[in-house]
């Protein structure tokens, strides 16, 4: 988790750089494809394209077109609102995995998790302050953003049961970058130098912190690691203000520690998970 955390970091920056000269659909693209090459050596060592064969091709496509979706999402909020508030409306995503994981994959759902979900409710309405103030397009992008993630996170736990990381990771590849590339192609605008320079950044970024998270999922409840995540609002806030000079604002701030404090809550009872997966 914190090979995610740092990584995941880096694609906020990277990702804000990459979208003030190109298309989100033709950044995706880029992303898939270059992250396929990256992927190569570890399949090489791992069995190649045949160890790749899946048994679940549709919980495969269901996962990776909601997370491609989800993805979309995320870059186009970023250009709309500050870092830091899409990476604290962003942090619902613990509330969504949640529900998805006891309803679906039977983890028991704790007081402390419910008192979560609670406080992770009210810390969006503190950000998002329906009904006060006038709701930005953007933070209702990254609110469905964060809903997508959570269902793609809730789809990867119940993959890891069977399915190796390096398998799951392959097919998120294949799968978006092949339902990107209609809309790439339209898109397409050469990139410069420089948009190059952090499309690789995003690319091995990008690639490799969903390596970390199912291998982290392999080991633990999606409740349990999931909330860890949190210590990237404090970090994205602040790589926004010295990088872009970006404020936040109290609500913001206090919406953020409402959330994080509530799913903090989860580690309390936190335990081991029984049969992973390598």
């Amino acid at each position: 988790m914190a090979g995610w955390l740092t990584l995941m970091l880096i694609v906020a920056v990277a990702g804000r750089e990459t979208t003030r000269e190109l298309n989100v659909f033709e950044i995706m693209e880029l992303r898939s494809v270059l992250g396929f090459f990256m992927l190569v050596p570890l399949i090489r060592l791992n069995g190649g394209l045949a160890a790749m064969k899946t048994s679940r091709p549709l919980q495969h496509a269901g996962r990776n077109l909601v997370h491609y979706a989800a993805q979309l999402g995320w870059f186009f909020a970023l250009t709309l609102i500050p870092l830091g508030q899409v990476v604290s409306i962003e942090f619902t995503m613990p509330i969504w995995t949640a529900i998805l994981a006891a309803s679906f994959l039977g983890e028991r759902m704790t007081v402390w998790k419910v008192f979560a979900i609670m406080l992770g409710l009210v810390g969006v309405a503190v950000i998002v302050r329906p009904g006060v103030t006038e709701i930005n397009p953007g933070q209702l992008i990254a609110l469905g953003a964060a809903v997508g993630f959570g269902t793609s996170i809730a789809m990867m736990k119940s993959l890891t049961r069977t399915e190796s990381t390096l398998r799951i990771i392959f097919w998120m590849i294949v799968i978006q970058g092949t339902a990107g590339f209609i809309p790439a192609l339209y898109a397409w605008h050469w990139p410069s130098a420089y948009a190059w320079g952090w499309i690789v950044v995003i690319a091995f970024c990008g690639t490799f912190s969903h390596y970390c998270l199912a291998r982290a999922m392999v080991h633990a409840d999606a409740t349990v690691v999931v909330p860890m995540d949190f210590l990237r609002v404090p970090l994205t806030a602040m790589a926004g203000w010295l990088i872009y000079a970006e404020g936040l604002d109290g609500f913001t701030v206090l919406g953020a520690a409402l959330i994080l404090a509530g799913n903090l809550l989860n580690l309390k009872t936190a335990g081991p998970a029984a049969g992973a997966r390598t």
